[in-house]
């Protein structure tokens, strides 16, 4: 994965594709845990507590399909003309849908204080720093980020108050063919 400030290195004639660089999975993971997150009472930073959470969550934004199908299962009504277009794929992995570059987009974002990532016995929790709910708060208000947000208001409606183990469980029994029966680190597509 690339960083914004390296892709003048790369040769003319190379594309560069926004899922190659760090910096647009750092910025959807950043208003993933503003919009979807929770408020801490002991800090009142925004956190989401758990990385399977996070990454199912994550796994419903980025596909959009598969979202409006839990949503339906779940009786919730979502706008119906979210793009059905997976701009990010995960694989599947231990538990559920994964993403091999968290392991570098989320201290990426602590590196830069953006992000602080506490254990508490075996889970991660993922709290936002004041830098790093500024920084969303900028990011929503742009209108490169108007789309996503939509989205993630939806996301939240519908799935936020569910833990990690809820979600991963959701997404095995909803979608046994598209992501459970699949081998680890197969990629997940609609089918």
């Amino acid at each position: 994965m690339k960083s914004i400030k390296n892709i003048g290195h790369t040769p003319a004639g190379m594309s560069v594709l926004s899922d190659d660089l760090v910096e647009f999975h750092a910025a959807r993971l950043m208003l993933l845990i503003f919009v979807c997150g929770v408020k801490s009472r002991r800090d009142k930073s925004i956190k989401i507590e758990g990385l399977t959470k996070l990454a199912k969550l994550d796994f419903f934004l980025r596909y959009p399909e598969f979202f409006q199908r839990v949503a339906r299962h779940l009786n919730k009504t979502v706008a119906s003309g979210s793009e059905s277009k997976v701009e990010s794929k995960m694989i599947r992995f231990h538990y559920g849908p994964w993403d091999e570059r968290y392991y570098q987009v989320l201290p990426f974002l602590e590196a830069r204080g953006l992000l602080k990532i506490n254990r508490e016995k075996s889970t991660y929790n993922f709290c936002l720093t004041e830098t790093g709910t500024d920084v969303s708060r900028t990011l929503l208000a742009n209108e490169a980020f108007k789309d996503l947000a939509k989205n993630l208001e939806e996301v939240k409606a519908v799935l936020a108050g569910f833990n990690g183990t809820k979600l991963k469980n959701l997404v095995y029994d909803l979608f046994e063919k598209e992501v459970a029966s699949k081998n680890l680190n197969e990629i997940i597509d609609y089918e």
